[in-house]
Parts: structure tokens; C-alpha cells; sequence
């Protein structure tokens, strides 16, 4: 591999990830208007449409099984994106993502080649000190919705693993979308009743928008940085998202982290790459590949 293919992928792998902590960023800044939920629906319920007419998804692409862990995927990316949005509602979107991280690296230690308790004892380092439980500053709910997503991101890890195993391209995900589209839109009309009257065309607009900045741009992002890159450079790239979080949420949202909370930044990305390094699940697969289309929520 030349070294400016290489440095190419890198750059878009970067830029995938920037997309994704710039989108939760504006998802942040739209919940004075729309509460946590409604974001969530909104840029999933877009997100499903625009891939149901990109790519038309085709019936003879699936088996009855395929189909099935399909859907299951829908359900929980609608898992993983609304609970994501109610954590960053509470808490900041570093700590949040975090945390989140604490699911995909939970799937790679499992899958671990040594290092033993080594990542896990590292990320739940970060994850305390981010968190300063000794302080009681840290919203035990958002904490709480923020551990369910990362529960939900390993789940989509091993469901995004056996529907790529069994499907072709772009099918599954354009089946996996729209169900999580519908499963939002349900829990959002029922957890907010007066949806409908928020939901305004400039409102509408700006889903749109978000759905385009996460998860849709990010995933062809990160397509054609996985064309560019090896599986393992790929995971420790994404193992640096918890960082770029810290980062956006510092300069968009103004959420300055303390000395203490760059600190378990840290920690929680260096557990982060260890686990990428040793965790694949093949030699050409790599832990963090099967990620959420953008989760980050």
C-alpha cells in the first residue's frame, strides 16, 4: 500500500468521524426546539428514506435469516441513536461518546488476541475519571442511556457482522434504515405527543440535513477510507473518535473537559487502539469496521 493512499485514507476516515461529532454537535443545538427523541427520529426517519431511493433495495437479495437479522439491525441502530441523543442531552458529548465507546471495545476485547484485562481495566479508568463519580457531577441518567447505547453498539456490531456475511452491498443497510426510521418514529410520537406540532418544515429541513451529516455522508466516507486502508490501521483510526468528540464538543457546544476528563479521554483512547490492535476477528477484518453508519448516536 503507497504511503499517500494510505495518508488519503486516513483523511477520510478523519473526515468521517468529524462528520459524525459535527452532527451530534447540531443535533445538540436543535434540542431547544425538538426534544432529545424527535432529533433522533428525525434523522433516522430521512436517513431511511433517502437510502430506500438510492438504492432500492431488492427482495431476492435476502434469505428469510438475512432478512430477519436485517430488521434486527434496524431496531437496534433506533436503540443505539435515540438513547445516544438522551445521554448528550444530560451529559457532555465527550463523556458521552465515551462511554458509548465502551460497546465496540467490549466486542474486540472479547475477540482479543492476550493483553488480557488490560483495555477494559484502562477504558473503565477513563470512563471514571471522565465521569468523577467522587464529585456527583455526572447525570446518572445521561451515564445510564449512555451505557444502553454502548450495549446497543456492540449488539450492532455483531448484527451489522452476520448481515454482511449474508448480503450484498448496500442491500442490508437500505432495509436496516428505514426499519430503524419506523421504530423511532414510533417511540418519538409516543414519548412526545406534541410532535407533529414541532415538526415544521424548517424543522423537517434541518433533519434532512442532519440525516445527510449522520449517518449518510460518514458511511461513504468510511467506504472509501476501508478501499484505502488495512482493517487494523482503520480500527485505530476510529479508537480516536472519544478524542474528536472531546474536541467538538469543547469548541461548537462549549463543553471545556477539565484536566481530569482529558485524562480519561486518553485512557479510554489508548484502551481503544490496544483492543483495535488485537482484536480482529479475522486478518482482514477489523474490530471497529462493522460500525453504526455514524453512531456516535
Amino acid at each position: 500500500m503507497s504511503t499517500a493512499r494510505a495518508r488519503s485514507g486516513a483523511v477520510l476516515a478523519l473526515g468521517s468521524m468529524s462528520c459524525v461529532q459535527l452532527g451530534l454537535a447540531a443535533s445538540v443545538s436543535l434540542f431547544a426546539i425538538v426534544p432529545p427523541e424527535g432529533v433522533a427520529a428525525l434523522r433516522l426517519v430521512w436517513a431511511g428514506v433517502l437510502l430506500l431511493v438510492i438504492v432500492r433495495p431488492r427482495p431476492s437479495s435476502f434469505t428469510r435469516s438475512s432478512f430477519g437479522a436485517a430488521v434486527g439491525l434496524g431496531v437496534v441502530t433506533a436503540g443505539l441513536t435515540m438513547l445516544f441523543m438522551a445521554a448528550v442531552a444530560r451529559i457532555p458529548l465527550g463523556t458521552a461518546s465515551a462511554i458509548e465507546f465502551l460497546g465496540p471495545l467490549g466486542v474486540a476485547v472479547l475477540r482479543g488476541r492476550g493483553a488480557g484485562l488490560l483495555w477494559p481495566v484502562l477504558a473503565a479508568g477513563g470512563v471514571v475519571l471522565l465521569t468523577e463519580p467522587w464529585h456527583g457531577g455526572a447525570d446518572p441518567v445521561g451515564v445510564g442511556f449512555a451505557l444502553a447505547a454502548a450495549a446497543c453498539w456492540a449488539g450492532y456490531i455483531l448484527l451489522t457482522q452476520r448481515v454482511g456475511d449474508t448480503v450484498t452491498g448496500l442491500q442490508g443497510l437500505a432495509v436496516s434504515m428505514p426499519v430503524a426510521g419506523l421504530v423511532s418514529g414510533a417511540v418519538a410520537g409516543l414519548v412526545v405527543p406534541d410532535l407533529g406540532a414541532v415538526a415544521t418544515w424548517p424543522v423537517l429541513l434541518t433533519g434532512l440535513g442532519l440525516a445527510l451529516l449522520l449517518p449518510v455522508v460518514p458511511f461513504a466516507l468510511e467506504l472509501l477510507a476501508l478501499r484505502r486502508l488495512a482493517a487494523g490501521a482503520f480500527g485505530t483510526l476510529m479508537a480516536l473518535e472519544p478524542a474528536i468528540a472531546l474536541l467538538v464538543g469543547a469548541v461548537i457546544l462549549g463543553q471545556v473537559p477539565s484536566v481530569v476528563a482529558v485524562a480519561g479521554i486518553v485512557l479510554v483512547v489508548t484502551a481503544g487502539i490496544g483492543a483495535a490492535r488485537t482484536g480482529d476477528r479475522r486478518p482482514d477484518v477489523g474490530a471497529f469496521v462493522e460500525r453504526e453508519p455514524a453512531p456516535a448516536g
